[in-house]
């Protein structure tokens, strides 16, 4: 029988699989950034709105609480539009590759977020995931801006990784969910109003972008979102942030499959993907021979 952790840890895995293929879907979608995430925000949120209608829960939560989620929604709409920006100017290996960082992020945050000791193995692999990261591509000045933007997007994601770890304690993730991602359509919309370029949210989408976003909102979104936020119940936010750096891995095989020579990878990215996973295998290790450690110590301390 798998224990209810690692049934959570692989979960997480597959996860981490679909938002591989988020960044697919992002390239074949025509639209920019700014409106495919907000068409992909808005139609995630009805989805995760359904899905609370029909489970019978309630939307009640304290204006404190809500004003948290509320931030923590601007700041994944922030991650999105930096992400699939990155996307548009560079392409899929590039933003993905450089995402990998937030592992880095994530080792120096954690523990400031939380206020616990710095590990030090944390550290070590968030530089070791760096290291991967310089060997899956050689960084070109035509690739420079995408660079930029996704490293936006990795700290970005690490920050509503570390305000989601909160809520969920106390929170359903589906609630978390439907109000981050209610909090980012509104943001976004109020941000494209005063920028005078509303006018892209048309709804005259060709068939294939509508079939495109419709997926993303709904299966790697609406989905994806809950699931993500429910593991956080059981997996620390380095963990999540460490393990998504096997999205760039999912995501430019996926992306050299469909897009084929556009995404061709150097043999060197198959190094820096096998550095990427040995350093989540070795956290996953690591974190385990910790817990059970703690919990041998508990079961001395009670029978004292």
């Amino acid at each position: 029988m798998l224990s209810d952790k690692f049934k959570n840890y692989l979960h997480l895995h597959f996860i981490v699989f679909v938002w591989g293929f988020t960044a697919v879907l992002g390239k074949l979608i025509t639209i920019d950034a700014l409106p495919l995430v907000w068409y992909r925000m808005f139609w995630a949120a009805i989805f995760v709105l359904l899905f609370i209608v029909l489970r019978k829960n309630s939307l009640k939560v304290t204006r404190k609480t809500l004003f948290l989620l509320l931030g923590t929604g601007v700041v994944i709409a922030l991650h999105w539009v930096t992400f699939f920006s990155a996307i548009k100017v560079s392409n899929v290996s590039v933003a993905l590759a450089t995402i990998s960082s937030g592992a880095f992020f994530a080792a120096i945050l954690e523990p400031i977020w939380y206020k616990r000791k710095v590990i030090w193995y944390e550290i070590v692999f968030g530089l070791i995931v760096i290291g991967g990261l310089g060997l899956i591509f050689n960084i070109e000045a035509s690739y420079k801006e995408g660079i930029i933007l996704a490293l936006i997007s990795a700290f970005l994601a690490t920050v509503f990784s570390l305000m989601n770890g909160k809520l969920i304690k106390e929170h359903k993730p589906s609630i978390i969910s439907f109000y981050e991602l209610g909090a980012g359509v509104v943001f976004l919309s109020i941000y494209m109003l005063f920028q005078g370029n509303f006018t892209q949210i048309n709804f005259q989408l060709s068939t294939s972008d509508w079939m495109y976003i419709l997926v993303l909102a709904s299966f790697c979104t609406a989905y994806a979102f809950i699931a993500s936020v429910k593991i956080m119940k059981f997996l620390s936010p380095y963990t999540v942030m460490l393990t998504t750096n096997l999205e760039p891995v999912y995501g430019i095989l996926l992306a050299f499959i469909i897009f084929g020579d556009s995404e061709k990878m150097d043999p060197m990215f198959y190094l820096g993907a096998f550095i990427i996973l040995i350093t989540v295998i070795a956290n996953g290790i690591l974190k385990s021979r910790t817990e059970k450690k703690n919990q041998k110590a508990l079961k001395k301390q009670a029978v004292i």
